[in-house]
């Protein structure tokens, strides 16, 4: 079929088959001059759409990552590729998130529009990745080196895949053809000396007169970055208040007497540890008042010492493409991938609180009857007593050692026919993902022998201490005495006393299992010719079953560990789909309409848990001129609740939340109206603080809780649904040869959200809008008013919206004398984005735009801005690159105690929630710089750096994406490179 190449046309060829990213350090390759002559072009399939066409404009916003641009980059996985575009939004489990837990530890995860990891669609050669129980895809188990290039649909596209393409489509795109052999290598580490990353990979491929097989092999290692070893995370509150906001339950032991007996106290330094006047009071002082707004260090923990920065990984990866022509006909594709991955995440050790241990409701003391209780029976104490404490296990950090083992594998009949002179293609495809993962724990403490440790003891005939009573010793366990300090040896205490850490902490394992099974068919072609052209169709049926299992260790199931309690997660599901495409063209080569055409899709969709949806696309391109090109969208969505939303056993969580009660920094402080709403529950709301770790009021807006809630599965929850809009203009003017200009305007909206209920948002609920119906799944102490119990799931409520525009600029100048010049720049503006979590009609929606965090989600910048300049002559060539973040709100750390970080402290905003003292943060710029050099055997050289001038992002104490004072998403340092590639 021969097509009449267009200025218009040849430039959105280069910007989908040479890619306009301009993510950092990213070129474009040079494409081929423009060809003002008739060229024959093979159908090819576009992500977004299943009609193949010789034309490859098309009615959705695609973006194209090629292969140049991979290696033409110092971002060397898959994830951090595609972490940088700028229509990208900061995963919820980020590898800066140490503290997160479950059965995605480890994995890297795309979140479109910042709409959630779980309404981004993430194919491989258009067949789904497998998902894990809670619908989450990992990117990290592809190997880069196996990447043709990358289509991101910028656009909802449930209609062509079903379930989960609300905010867009990641289509990752094998080599295959591959015809040679090459081997890289990689290294790099931060300029600080730490954070090293080795990459090796190779590819070698052979081809025939009827087939071809490309295998693909990747090792990757990058070792992990401590917080302590960055100003920015090295403490709570970063360096700006070193001594600020250190935890009081810490690793010098703490021993709970009555406050008649002087209330919660440490052992002197050194002192004997029999008698109790040889303990302090402990000092609470964690810079919460005017007096000393710096807090003190003494008694109290920098949890951020033990705590990994950036968590490291290890993978290997092997990935298998065959093709083989049956017939001239009738080709069988098929591919493999197997990927072992190992992760380690590490924070500081357990934060032991006697009374607060076990199953809720838990707690238990320290005996009268322990040979290391001071005011015990064994040291003579007057009134012996059972007493309450608290220590960190700071010589044991508590380390998680997730790992995974996928194999994938897809198989393919495809071919063509024709009937009359038109050509038809049709495929028949079979898919099966299995993703097996095991997750090691160690650091956490056996409640049973915790309380065994303080339980009855004595000193035996031998000089030694052991548990129990003369006569009736506890064999195996051995005594604890939690009030000897870290770093001091004997006497019971954790320091070099191995048997006693063998005796307190076991390894956990969890494991866990899911597998995706895939059978689909389709059938392509065009069924009349109209005036614009061929009428295209395409039709299908696919049948999809989804099967996961994650089983917490036992000890974590019977709430018998320091781990968070947690029920296994076990449940499939089946859908069968069958869905319809039409590419309708109107008009063409006409005054005003050189191209006028439709685009319609439909999918039904029958689950059997939840019952039948039926979504729809309908999209238009009309090019006025040759060099012009309108197009647009409106595309129903849905998202399918997963295994762990309907199945899950749910889990113990140390949840951070915000208390509307809090008279400091919570809603209470400004709105009498919700004082007396929380006088219902509080005894004492006028002066009522909420209380974090430690049981101390609260240095900031959101703090851990100090006792674990509980957050559980929904078996009643129904899909989410979504509307996407777009509309845009693509502009290649024919007096600026090789620009090209896209301006698209894009709307999604998300009804019946399925929303991790969050703590924040129930007491908001309760309090702030009196919503009654919402008090009822939590509890407070009926002394101190702090929430003691509360249960969450999964819910359907509310919407998110979020509306915003994409411009992509790229300008190819070829010069004679000073070689090639291809520069490329995208920007997505998001105007809107808002998030409402009740079905309240009263209440108003959170906005996240320009703010950092809003209580309990995820901010979103207004603005992310890509750039890049490539240029090359003979064997030289260069890109630099600029990542713009556009600035961010956040909660002051305290009006009143540090003005100075505190630029409006007047704020008010339409949502009453959010209305509080706001610290505007600038906007930040991170610049990326890469040589490369080819040298004369074959090979190619690279040094570069990430980040060259060294930035660093403001302080955040809101950690955003976070476990530190940092933005999750930004550069930790200068990350300096370099790559060598030797082809043969």
């Amino acid at each position: 079929m021969n097509l009449k190449t267009t200025p218009l046309r040849d430039a959105i060829v280069y910007s989908l088959a040479v890619g306009t990213t301009a993510i950092a350090g990213t070129g474009i390759a040079v494409a081929q001059e423009t060809q003002q002559q008739t060229t024959t072009l093979d159908r090819i399939e576009v992500t977004g759409s299943r009609i193949r066409q010789v034309d490859i404009e098309t009615e959705a916003p695609v973006l194209t990552i090629t292969r140049a641009d991979i290696e033409q980059q110092g971002f060397q996985s898959v994830a951090d590729i595609l972490q940088n575009i700028s229509a990208v939004g900061a995963p919820a489990i980020s590898r800066a998130s140490p503290l997160t837990a479950g059965e995605n530890v480890g994995g890297q995860f795309i979140s479109m529009r910042n709409m959630g990891t779980q309404r981004t669609l993430i194919l491989v050669n258009g067949k789904r990745l497998g998902i894990s129980t809670s619908g989450n895809q990992d990117v990290s188990l592809i190997p880069t080196v196996a990447v043709e290039r990358v289509e991101v649909l910028k656009d909802g596209a449930s209609s062509i895949y079903g379930s989960d393409a609300i905010a867009g489509v990641v289509n990752i795109i094998t080599r295959s053809n591959f015809e040679g052999a090459t081997v890289d290598a990689y290294y790099g580490q931060y300029s600080e000396g730490d954070g090293e990353t080795t990459r090796a990979s190779g590819i070698l491929g052979f081809t025939g007169d009827r087939g071809s097989i490309t295998t693909a092999v990747e090792y990757r290692k990058e070792e992990e970055v401590f917080a302590r070893d960055r100003p920015y995370s090295a403490y709570p509150q970063s360096d700006r208040h070193p001594t600020r906001n250190w935890t009081t339950v810490s690793q010098w032991g703490v021993i709970n007497l009555p406050a008649g007996l002087g209330g919660n106290r440490v052992l002197n330094e050194g002192a004997d540890w029999r008698n109790i006047a040889n303990y302090h009071a402990l000092n609470t002082n964690t810079g919460t008042t005017a007096a000393d707004p710096n807090g003190s260090t003494v008694d109290k923990t920098n949890t951020n010492q033990q705590t990994h920065l950036r968590t490291p990984l290890e993978s290997r990866s092997l990935f298998v493409n065959g093709l083989f022509d049956i017939t001239d006909d009738v080709r069988f594709r098929g591919d493999v991938l197997y990927t072992e991955r190992e992760a380690v995440r590490q924070v500081a050790g357990y934060p032991f609180q006697s009374a607060s241990a076990g199953p809720i409701p838990g707690g238990f003391t320290m005996s009268r009857d322990s040979y290391y209780n001071p005011v015990g029976i064994d040291q003579g104490y007057a009134t012996p007593q059972d007493v309450n404490f608290w220590r960190r296990t700071w010589e044991v950090p508590r380390v998680d050692m997730p790992s995974s083992t996928t194999w994938r594998f897809s198989a393919a009949v495809e071919g063509s026919f024709g009937v009359a002179d038109r050509i038809f293609d049709w495929d028949v495809n079979y898919l099966y993902n299995n993703n097996k993962v095991h997750q090691e724990n160690y650091g956490n403490l056996n409640i049973d022998r915790t309380r065994q440790s303080v339980g009855a003891s004595f000193l035996d005939t031998d000089g030694v201490v052991k548990c129990g009573a003369p006569g009736a010793v506890i064999i195996g366990c051995v005594p604890w005495n939690p009030f000897i300090p870290y770093g001091r040896v004997g006497d019971g205490g954790l320091t070099g006393n191995q048997a006693l850490q063998d005796w307190l902490f076991q390894r956990l394992n969890s494991s866990g299992e899911t597998e995706t099974t895939v059978y689909s068919a389709n059938i392509s072609g065009s069924v009349a010719t109209l005036p614009g052209g061929d009428l295209g169709f395409a039709v299908g049926y696919e049948n999809r079953k989804e099967e996961g299992r994650f089983i917490p260790d036992a000890q974590a199931v019977t709430g018998n560990s320091t781990t968070l309690a947690g029920g296994p997660t076990q449940g499939s599901y089946t859908v069968d789909e069958v869905y319809a495409e039409l590419f309708i063209p109107v008009l063409a080569d006409l005054p005003g309409a050189k191209e006028l055409s439709f685009n319609i899709a439909s999918r039904y969709s029958d689950y059997d848990t939840f019952g039948d949806t039926v979504n729809s696309k309908f999209g238009f391109k009309w090019k006025p001129l040759d060099s012009l090109l309108f197009r647009g969208t409106y595309a129903e969505g849905f998202r399918a609740p997963t295994i762990n939303d309907l199945y899950g056993g749910g889990s113990q969580t140390f949840s951070t939340f915000a208390d509307p009660c809090d008279t400091r920094f919570g809603v209470a402080a400004s709105n009498p109206a919700v004082v007396a709403s929380c006088a219902r529950d509080i005894a004492n709301a006028a002066t009522y603080r909420q209380l974090q770790q430690g049981f101390v009021p609260s240095s900031q807006q959101s703090v851990q809780t100090p006792v674990p809630f509980f957050s559980g599965s929904n078996p009643n929850l129904i899909p989410e649904t979504s509307e996407s809009k777009t509309l845009g203009v693509v502009w290649s003017p024919e007096f600026v040869q090789g620009l090209n200009v896209s301006l698209d305007w894009w709307k999604i909206r998300i009804d019946d959200t399925i929303v991790a209920d969050t703590p924040t948002q129930m007491l908001n609920d309760c309090y702030v809008q009196n919503d009654l119906t919402r008090c009822t799944n939590f509890t407070r102490d009926p002394v101190l008013g702090y929430v003691n119990t509360l249960s969450f799931t999964g819910i359907n409520a509310g919407y998110r919206e979020a509306e915003g525009y994409d411009l992509d600029l790229g300008y190819r100048l070829p010069t004679e004398r000073f070689g090639n010049y291809n520069v490329s720049w995208q920007t997505t503006y998001t105007s809107r984005d808002e998030i409402k979590t009740d079905t309240n009609p009263t209440t108003l929606p959170q906005q996240l735009v320009g703010y950092a965090t809003s209580p309990g989600f995820l901010g979103t910048f207004r603005i992310r801005s890509n750039a890049s300049l490539t240029w090359d002559m003979g064997p030289w060539s260069a890109t630099w690159g600029a990542r713009y973040y556009s600035k961010q709100k956040e909660t002051c750390l305290s009006a009143t105690l540090f003005p100075e970080e505190c630029s409006d402290p007047g704020f008010i905003a339409g949502n009453p929630q959010q209305t509080r003292p706001i610290n505007e943060h600038g906007s930040n710029t991170f610049h990326d710089l890469e040589f490369r050099w080819k040298a004369p055997w074959n090979a190619t050289v690279a040094l570069g750096a990430n980040n060259v001038f060294d930035h660093v992002g403001p302080v955040m104490y809101s950690q955003p994406s976070a476990n530190v004072s940092y933005q999750g998403q930004f550069d930790i340092g200068r990350f300096i490179y370099m790559k060598y590639q030797q082809r043969f």
